[in-house]
């Protein structure tokens, strides 16, 4: 007989152990099994059937993998945590006892250190597994680097933060790895390509945070413990791999007066070789972005034995067409494709986008995303005020070099300028005066940094005027899909056919409406008016005020009159007769008009001849009937599939039309915003 199974002994039961089994079996307490499991990357699971995972216990527990906890009895960090236990004991027992030096004592020299090394290189055995898991690093990193000091936030956790982050840009300037930015609500996003992956992070705008409460530290402090660890390993590797110093050498009174970047210095591992010939030997094309330069270097040689001979950029080839370096680009087969990706620009084209300009930021722009992305894509020479902090090229807003300024001010009248201070000698200090130009100088809004980086080329300066409306910032990583809505393409290319005319006619039969409101409200207007004359005339009658020729005198005469038809009895016959006359002629009239209608093919409308009544609807134009003729086969072909099709798609066809027909809504309802936005900008270009 088989022996037979004891419950909860296999299966979901024992793969799975709750967090009060986990802390008893590792014995540690529970705030350091939360930093040994955010250390070791190992995080609550849930299973299939909690039922049989928590043995029919009923509490709602939280559930971890059996193999994991098992992997963390052999964790050095153990060790630590226990010796932390046992020291803690000993300085309470110390401060028990009122010695006060030899706990004080005790916590300086037999404090144990925690290093993180080993879980680095356990968790990322590759680099590239280090880079893919840079996002949320950055973005945490950069928040805390922003962040004020604390008894939360420690200063150092803050000012190492903003060292990572500062020696990361660097690397990124240098190499110019940085590929797009995008403002958002949240704040800059960014993504550069390091050794083929795409890295993507968030930095908070520079604004005054507040610390609430209701957020745990202690959890964030210990990913900011990991993330800290892992940044420094990669920009040890990050540099090394191009050749330079880590870390780079800090000037501290230079970060004291706000120099940030220009508070670090770059120097290469050769002898003399200083930092200002860095970024002339490390040429754009000389830095590798792919995982294997071994792998790259080998293509490279193929490449070349495969070019013909000669050193002309644009050759001939066997049946006589020409072959020239131009970047291909890929047109979709059918009108209804998807759009197929375009080829992008070379490291070298964009890593040089503002190298020949100097450009100045003025103080009410922000200088650290300004600066970062402009010495990213090239710029050597930027300038701004000496109030913004230390580093930059000139302070100097009247330099003569300055070909580009940034402003974020519209342009005011010269009554609404302040007067320039004056020195002691009582001469006007040298300089520009706020809110005025400088002639020869482009000046632009910040936008036009990042557009310049997404699109991949210089945008024309004047659309970004102080002042003008700035064109719609978009998300470089959006992709349009057909059918919605694209602010950058013309209205006319994604109207649907006959879309135009509805719009226009539809605006026509609003205007007629409101005019003929407007004549409405004029002739109510008038009749009130008259009322009110007589009213006034009644009340000056009734006073005695009666003037010879007058309207009342002619309505008494009036009321004499048909006094008199009153006592004579004989008119009211004859005047019934002459109104069914006249119903009978209309009816006739009537009918008559729609027989014609009828014969001609056309709607009967029978205010079209009628004098002081409201005149028929428009006739539909035949973009129109073509629009819903075409709409109607369309419908009516779709009807007859889907009685060729199974229930089952049938109701995946409705879900998908359903989508499709919101997502069409939306894109109308967008489209006739933009439509009404370019009208009035029309008419008050006219006026």
């Amino acid at each position: 007989m088989p022996q037979i199974k004891k419950k909860g002994t296999s299966g979901q039961a024992k793969n799975y152990i709750t967090r009060t089994q986990a802390v008893r079996k590792l014995q540690i307490s529970l705030p350091d099994f939360r930093r040994l499991c955010i250390f070791k990357g190992i995080y609550p699971r849930e299973p299939r059937n909690k039922k049989k995972a928590a043995k029919n216990s009923t509490p709602a527990t939280t559930f971890y993998y059996t193999k994991d906890i098992q992997y963390l009895l052999h964790e050095p960090l153990l060790q630590k945590f226990r010796d932390h236990k046992a020291l803690s004991k000993k300085i309470s027992r110390a401060l028990g006892r009122g010695e006060v030096g030899d706990a004080a004592r005790l916590e300086k020299t037999q404090t144990p250190r925690l290093t993180l090394d080993h879980v680095i290189k356990e968790r990322y055995p590759t680099f590239v597994d280090a880079l893919r898991d840079l996002d949320d690093a950055l973005s945490m990193l950069f928040l805390f680097a922003n962040l004020p000091s604390t008894a939360a936030v420690p200063p150092k956790t803050i000012e190492r933060c903003q060292r990572l982050c500062l020696e990361f840009e660097h690397y990124l300037i240098i190499s110019h790895s940085l590929r797009k930015s995008f403002l958002s609500i949240k704040g800059i996003y960014y993504q550069a390509t390091i050794q083929g992956q795409d890295v993507l992070w968030l930095v908070p705008y520079k604004f005054v945070q507040r610390i609430t409460s209701d957020v745990d530290f202690r959890i964030m402090g210990t990913f900011i413990e990991f993330y800290t660890t892992l940044l420094g390993f990669v920009n040890f590797r990050l540099y090394t791999s191009l050749g330079l110093v880590y870390p780079p050498k800090f000037n501290a009174a230079s970060d004291e007066q706000g120099g940030e970047l220009g508070a670090f210095t770059l120097e290469g591992r050769n002898v003399g070789f200083g930092s200002q010939e860095i970024e002339a030997s490390i040429a754009p094309a000389q830095i590798s972005n792919e995982p294997a330069p071994e792998v790259q270097a080998k293509v490279d040689s193929i490449a070349k034995v495969s070019e013909p001979e000669g050193e002309d950029a644009v050759a001939e080839t066997q049946d006589g067409e020409e072959v020239s370096d131009k970047i291909d680009t890929f047109e979709a087969a059918a009108p209804d494709a998807d759009i197929l990706p375009q080829p992008q620009f070379s490291g070298n084209e964009v890593a040089t986008l503002f190298a020949p300009y100097t450009i100045y930021l003025s103080r009410e722009t922000p200088r650290a995303p300004l600066e970062f992305l402009l010495r990213s894509f090239g710029c050597k020479r930027i300038g701004w005020d000496a109030v913004l902090g230390d580093g930059a090229f000139t302070n100097n807003e009247a330099d003569t070099s300055i070909t580009h300024q940034i402003v974020d001010r519209p342009a005011l009248p010269a009554d609404a300028l302040p007067a320039v201070p004056e020195t002691k000698d009582g001469d006007a200090q040298p300089g520009v005066r706020p809110g005025s130009r400088v002639p020869g100088r482009t000046y632009i809004q910040p936008q036009w940094v990042w557009d310049c980086i997404n699109a991949g080329k210089l945008l024309r300066p004047d659309i970004y005027a102080p002042g003008a409306t700035l064109p719609p910032h978009l998300s470089p990583w959006v992709q349009q899909k057909k059918g919605q809505y694209d602010p950058t393409a013309p209205l006319a290319e994604q109207e649907r056919e006959g879309e135009a005319e509805e719009v226009e006619e539809e605006s026509d039969v609003e205007g007629e409406e409101e005019q003929e409101a407007g004549v409405a409200d004029v002739d109510d207007n008038a009749a009130e008016e008259e009322a009110s004359d007589e009213e006034m005339n009644d009340l000056g009658a009734a006073d005695g005020m009666r003037v010879a020729g007058s309207s009342d005198e002619e309505s008494d005469e009036e009321d004499e009159e048909a006094g008199d038809n009153e006592w004579a009895g004989v008119e009211e016959p004859e005047e019934e007769d002459s109104d069914d006359e006249d119903e009978a002629e209309k009816a006739r009239k009537q009918h008559q008009a729609e027989l014609e209608a009828e014969a001609a093919g056309l709607p009967y409308n029978a205010n079209e001849n009628g004098k002081g009544k409201k005149a028929g609807k428009k006739q539909p134009s035949e973009a129109k009937k073509r629009a819903t003729k075409k709409r109607r086969e369309e419908e009516e072909e779709l009807e007859r599939q889907k009685m060729m099709m199974s229930r089952k798609k049938r109701k995946v066809l409705d879900k998908m039309i359903y989508s499709n027909r919101k997502r069409d809504e939306e894109a109308e309802k967008l489209r006739s915003k933009r439509r009404k936005i370019e009208k009035e900008a029309a008419k008050k270009a006219t006026k």
